[in-house]
This record gives C-alpha cells, sequence and structure tokens, in this order.
C-alpha cells in the first residue's frame, strides 16, 4: 500500500477546508428538495437465520423488474449490495449486513412523490421475500435478531465500520462504559430526513430542532431490544452513544450547546473525530481521532483489511481525508447542503412517510416553533438540557416531574405546526400526519403499543405481520 507523503497542513488549512465541505454548500442556491431514507429488518419466518441466497436471489429478481436500476456496488463474493436508478436518484441497498433492507429516495419536491416509489419497491421486496418464507416488518430493532448471523457486507466500507465497534476494548481506560453489542447496526433500523437548509437559517434550525428532539421520543420510539431492555423504548440512542462512536460526544447525539454563529458551528466541527480514511481502494480504520489533531501528525498508524486477513499500515493525513469526517448527530449537517434528520426509529410501514412529513412541515413553520419551544415549561426550565429530557423520555415510565396530558397536549400543539406547515406547501402531504395526531390522542407510540399488545397476549407473529403492512 503506498504510503503518501504531503506538505504540513495548519489549522487554518483545514478550517477552510471544512467552510468548504458543510457550509458552502448551503449557500449554493435553495430548492427545498427532501430526501427520505428508510431502513427495513429482514425476516425469516422460519425462527433461523435470513438465508442470504434468498436475499441475494431477490434482489436479482427486483433488478429483472426495475430495468432502471442498475448494479452499484458488489461486494467481496460478486453479490451486489446496492442498486441504483440515476435517473430519480433512487438506492436500494442493503444497510451493514444482509439482514437489513435500505431504501434510499432521491430528492425531491414532494412526499407523495417519494411514498409511490417506495410503495412500489416495498411492495416487490415483501412479495418476493415471502414466498419464501421471509419478510418485511416495520419494527426498528430486528424481533427475530437472536437468529440471525450478524456478519458485516463483505466489502470495504462495512468490514472497516464493524471493525471499528469491535475495538471498543482497546479503548478499556477510558473512563466510558461500551455495551456488548457492536454488530447492532446488523439488527437496527432507522428512518431518516434530509431537508435543503439555507446558510442564514442554519443556526436557527440547529438550535430549534434540537430542543425538538425529547418530543420526537415521545412520538416515533419503535426500537426495544426485546427480552434484555424492555422499559427502553428506543435502544438506537444507548447504541451509538455507547459505541466507539460515542467516544467523542460530539460524533453522535445532540449539539449541548446553543450556537450563536457559523463560526460557532465550525468551531463545533472542528471538535470532532475521525476514524477512517482510504488509500489505494482500501479503507483504513485508526482510533478515532480529533480532526485537527489527526492533520498535526506527520504519520498515523492503522488497519486495512485484505482478503480477510487485517494489516497494519503507516501512512500521512491529507486534506481529502476531511471527506471521511461523519459525525452521526441526530442534526447531521452534511456535505449536500442538507441537515440529516436521523434520531427516529423504522415506523410501522403504514406509517412510513411521517418522520419526513412531521419534519418538512415544522421546517416550513420554524418561526412558530422556535417561539412555541423557547416558551414551554411543560419539559423545559424543569432543571433538564434537552439530552438529559430525550434520555428521560425514551423510558416507558415517564419521569415524575412530567404531567402526561399536559405533555401530550404540547406534542399536539407541535403536530398543529407541523400539519400548518405542509398545508402552506400546497401537496396534501398533511394526510401524513394522521397517524400521529392518533398516538397523540391514545397517548402511545408504536414500541408502547407493541409492549401492551404483547402483555396482552398477542403473538409477535401478529405484530410483525400487523407493522410490516402498507
Amino acid at each position: 500500500m503506498q504510503r503518501s507523503t504531503n506538505l504540513t497542513i495548519n489549522e487554518e488549512i483545514v478550517r477552510e477546508r471544512l467552510y468548504e465541505r458543510f457550509i458552502e454548500p448551503t449557500t449554493k442556491g435553495y430548492k427545498d428538495f427532501i430526501g427520505i431514507e428508510i431502513e427495513i429488518p429482514i425476516l425469516n419466518l422460519d425462527k433461523t437465520a435470513v438465508n442470504f441466497m434468498i436475499v441475494h436471489q431477490v434482489t436479482e429478481e427486483f433488478l429483472s423488474e426495475f430495468t432502471q436500476f442498475k448494479r452499484n456496488v458488489i461486494d467481496h463474493n460478486g453479490h451486489v449490495c446496492s442498486l441504483i436508478d440515476n435517473d430519480t436518484g433512487d438506492i436500494v441497498s442493503y444497510d451493514c449486513s444482509y439482514n437489513n433492507l435500505e431504501f434510499s429516495l432521491g430528492k425531491e419536491t414532494s412526499l407523495n412523490n417519494v411514498y409511490e416509489r417506495f410503495r412500489k419497491y416495498y411492495t416487490f421486496f415483501k412479495e418476493h421475500f415471502e414466498k419464501e418464507n421471509h419478510t418485511l416488518t416495520g419494527i426498528g430493532i430486528n424481533p427475530y435478531r437472536v437468529y440471525n448471523k450478524h456478519v458485516p457486507i463483505p466489502n470495504e466500507r462495512y468490514q472497516m465500520l464493524y471493525h471499528h465497534l469491535c475495538s471498543y476494548s482497546r479503548y478499556a481506560k477510558l473512563p466510558k462504559y461500551f455495551h456488548d453489542h457492536p454488530e447492532y447496526g446488523m439488527f437496527s433500523s432507522a428512518s431518516q430526513v434530509q431537508l435543503d437548509v439555507e446558510k442564514k437559517d442554519l443556526i436557527r434550525t440547529i438550535n430549534v430542532f434540537s430542543r425538538l428532539e425529547p418530543l420526537k421520543a415521545v412520538l416515533f420510539s419503535n426500537s426495544v431490544l426485546l427480552g434484555e431492555n424492555e422499559d427502553l423504548l428506543c435502544c438506537r440512542d444507548m447504541f451509538w452513544q455507547d459505541s466507539t462512536h460515542g467516544i467523542n460526544p460530539h460524533n453522535i447525539g445532540m449539539y449541548d450547546t446553543e450556537l450563536e454563529s457559523i463560526e460557532d458551528l465550525l468551531k463545533y466541527i472542528r471538535s470532532l473525530n475521525i476514524y477512517c480514511t482510504m488509500r489505494d481502494g482500501y479503507y483504513i480504520n485508526f482510533p478515532t481521532t480529533n480532526i485537527i489533531r489527526y492533520f498535526k501528525n506527520k504519520t498515523m498508524k492503522g488497519e486495512f483489511c485484505d482478503k480477510g486477513k487485517y494489516e497494519t499500515v503507516e501512512f500521512t493525513p491529507e486534506l481529502d481525508d476531511i471527506e471521511y469526517l461523519r459525525s452521526f448527530k441526530f442534526l447531521d449537517l452534511t456535505y449536500r447542503g442538507t441537515i440529516e434528520y436521523r434520531s427516529a426509529c423504522t415506523q410501522p410501514i403504514r406509517d412510513v412517510m411521517s418522520v419526513g412529513a412531521f419534519q418538512l412541515g415544522l421546517k416550513h413553520n420554524l418561526d412558530k416553533l422556535e417561539q412555541l419551544l423557547y416558551n414551554d415549561k411543560v419539559i423545559y426550565h424543569q432543571g433538564y438540557n434537552a439530552t438529559e429530557l430525550r434520555k428521560l423520555l425514551l423510558k416507558r415510565e415517564l419521569p415524575s416531574f412530567v404531567d402526561e396530558d399536559k405533555l401530550y397536549a404540547l406534542i399536539g400543539e407541535v403536530l398543529d405546526l407541523s400539519r400548518e406547515g405542509l398545508i402552506k406547501r400546497g401537496f396534501g402531504e398533511e394526510k401524513y400526519l394522521d397517524c400521529l395526531y392518533e398516538r397523540v390522542e391514545n397517548h402511545t407510540n408504536p414500541a408502547r403499543r407493541m409492549l401492551e399488545e404483547l402483555e396482552n397476549g398477542v403473538k409477535i407473529e401478529e405484530i410483525i405481520r400487523e407493522y410490516g403492512e402498507l
């Protein structure tokens, strides 16, 4: 492997490149596009491991039916793990392992267009999987995870990622707890939304939507680790926080500071850690390191996987390595001029557009949302910050200082603001919020409802089927 050399990279040069990558795209012209990513677990109804050969077979059948899709990424064994439609930008792929199907719907102006394409893709995959006694469902933690083979997709990216997550024992000297599920990406599924943002709105958007996160926990939780921690309605937060991704807490969760300027945001980005790069087509994983400190090193030592065997390599940091700086924050500023909202679990499939609709409507009613959240006394001004509140509200039992009726009334007000924002857009997208109004009325969410049904004698198989229906 080539060991490149480079001129000294000082902090100001790094700052300029970070600005170019993350801030400058928000100045390129506002389009108001929507991008939706939906991860969905695959289940073998025989209660044995998902048969990956069936996964590959169904993928090839999809390619034959949807001929506009082309092979995008091939794994080391010659199997397709990512397909792309270059006209729409839609990508159908497998996330982390062949146990988790992902639909990444290309940017659109209307949620209705996104939903119609999703519906066609999902219907095809579900029907074809069910011919082989497999299925799909809208539950954020695969309820059959204990039966599955948790092995990464055999390609550079996912082998590197799994290697990084499994390296937590190397950080034993840190005053930090690590869970023992480094394979969590292979059985947890999310619903993510990317929305365009303008530079002038960037700071306020991050501040306001950070304060919204505790309420989103109440509304969208759908990730119960059945058999292990059923009091936590969304264990996804814990998975990220207590893994190697969370060694630097700035790389995950929320911004626990009120940003005041673009320079504040840039300083926050400079506080992030980097843990991988590429050389000669190989991903290199190295100890997670602050991005500024990374460029102060003349050389770094890392590991890369060659034909299943890990080898040590010494390399020189290059400015282009900033391309591999990625946070996993709930509000993730991307290089596309978008904010990716990534805190919501996958939802029951019939509610699949609810996350995107909710976030999109509030984006178009930011002024009123800001006023509501900053004046709130139901959860705020009770001695807790937004991160602490989200952790409390992810639990099945509400904290004692929260009045349940007032909490759901507050969420109802937020829903009304989202609905108002969607009505302004004029596409009829407000219909996707109906299921959320039902949750507010019944004081529930998908995780809470699943646990109640299980306690009332409903079989998990019935819930899998119900949550998987369009």
